[in-house]
């Protein structure tokens, strides 16, 4: 589905009838959507004082696959991830990751064809849909942004970032100290949302990770801060475009900026998750006297209150450490880690080669009856209410 949001020419006689008549489809569907949901059976799990169902958050807490690469334009692999997630009833949905130029190809023009058909194909197995918007490119190669981003008044968009102590370009990342890149990213939030945010099967959406990488042009002290809390303004935009819709964002480093950070997560309602499950990790169990802690040591702070949503992604099955120098976990030991040490309502388990069967394994040899597969089901407190 493609939508145009350029704006609009003058109002003339013609133009008026014809926003009338759209002001009447759309009371249409809106009443529609809202038989669908009585027809689906939807529950509102509330205290026991009333709460409007205005402000309740569709919550189905955890397992979910998260596809590698361009998987999800790949019939035949996506065939397979269905047959999968038939198979694996502890497999609640799936997390797909979308850069943003593939949801906005030209400024105001909106193409959520592929979340469109995804979103049906798992409604159809009682399946739900996570959405992971990419915030930072890891692939130098990759569009990432739409080309007019690039323009002048937005300062080219982006900045190339490589890993510490190399100066080859290991991606790129948003230039979110400039306020009109927020405002753009803003409104592609605002348009998923209104299309999405409604619909019972679209269960979450978030940004990735808040590590900011090693610039490789110079970065002032104060665009760093405005980066950080630029960020937090597209986190607080995407929990009002999605205020029945679970929304998180992935956080690792740096390590200074957390305790605030995180603190500001909480005040939104917005879930606290991370790229990795790295259960050896030093610099995310960081817990020394006089410094700041890892982000570890914020989730059964936060337990009960936002959505908790670790990430195990592929290198965590390969090692406890991100230098190696750990050993390879079993799948038992990850799912352990992220239920018991973060206390996870829900849990990302990248589909990856030589590892994915394993996972499989597991979740099918966890109790039935329980559809949060062992994970707590608690209905955060940040929300007035949950919807089962």
């Amino acid at each position: 589905m493609k939508i145009n949001t350029s704006p609009a020419p003058v109002c003339n006689d013609h133009h008026l009838n014809t926003v009338k008549h759209k002001h009447a489809i759309s009371i249409a569907l809106l009443f529609v959507i809202g038989i669908a949901w009585i027809a689906c059976g939807v529950a509102y799990a509330a205290d026991k004082t009333t709460t409007s169902t205005a402000t309740a958050v569709k919550w189905h807490p955890g397992h979910y696959y998260t596809l590698m690469g361009k998987g999800k334009d790949d019939p035949k692999y996506m065939a397979q991830v269905y047959r999968e997630l038939k198979k694996t009833p502890a497999l609640r949905g799936i997390q797909i990751r979308y850069e943003w130029a593939e949801l906005e190809p030209e400024e105001n023009v909106y193409d959520f064809t592929s979340i469109e058909q995804h979103l049906a194909e798992l409604a159809a197995q009682k399946k739900r849909l996570i959405i992971l918007l990419q915030t930072k490119s890891f692939d130098p190669q990759s569009a990432f942004v739409p080309d007019y981003l690039k323009e002048k008044k937005y300062d080219d968009g982006v900045f190339p970032f490589s890993t510490f102590g190399k100066k080859t370009i290991r991606g790129y990342n948003l230039k979110l100290w400039n306020p009109l890149v927020q405002d753009r990213i803003a409104a592609l939030m605002n348009a998923l949302g209104k299309r999405f945010n409604a619909h019972p099967y679209f269960e979450g959406i978030g940004l990735t990770e808040t590590a900011f990488g090693q610039p490789m042009v110079e970065i002032s002290n104060n665009q760093l801060d405005n980066y950080y809390s630029g960020l937090l303004n597209i986190n607080q935009q995407l929990r009002k475009s999605f205020p029945n819709t679970m929304t998180y964002q992935f956080t690792n480093y740096p390590r200074p900026m957390l305790k605030s950070f995180v603190g500001k997560l909480k005040e939104m309602g917005t879930g606290l998750g991370g790229p990795d499950v790295f259960i050896d990790e030093p610099g995310l169990h960081h817990n020394q006297s006089n410094a700041p802690k890892g982000v570890y040591h914020h989730y059964p702070e936060l337990s009960g209150i936002v959505p908790l949503t670790p990430s195990v992604m592929q290198t965590n099955y390969a090692n406890t450490r991100h230098d190696k120098t750990g050993k390879a976990p079993t799948v038992a030991e990850l799912f352990s880690f992220a239920r018991d040490r973060l206390k996870a309502n829900y849990i990302f388990w990248t589909r990856a080669p030589g590892y994915f069967p394993k996972v499989l394994e597991m979740l099918n040899g966890l109790q039935t009856g329980d559809p949060a597969g062992g994970l707590d089901a608690t209905c955060p407190k940040a929300y007035p209410a949950c919807i089962d």
